[in-house]
């Protein structure tokens, strides 16, 4: 679901749907999903290039589960900036 490249001086992205998940429709709105994610931790990322390839899954499972596997993925790839809880 995602990829990170070497750190950069400032945080970069990219969204992409190939057509096996859907038509442009789906598509977009897997795009979207990802991209509203992103835009909520992007304070907490630490500046990295990012790619996110959006799967059939992504326009499937409910808000909340997509948001617990984003986060589960970025804190494996330790892009998360730790906070003071």
């Amino acid at each position: 679901m995602l990829f990170s490249l070497d750190k950069t001086d400032k945080a970069k992205v990219g969204f992409t749907a190939t057509k096996k998940i859907g038509n442009a429709v789906i598509r977009n709105r897997a795009k979207r999903r990802l991209r509203a994610l992103f835009v909520k931790y992007s304070p907490k990322l630490k500046h990295h290039s990012f790619v996110f390839v959006a799967k059939l899954a992504t326009v499937q499972v409910s808000s909340q589960q997509l948001e617990k596997d984003f986060v589960k993925v970025l804190s494996r790839l330790k892009s998360m900036e730790k906070t003071d809880v």
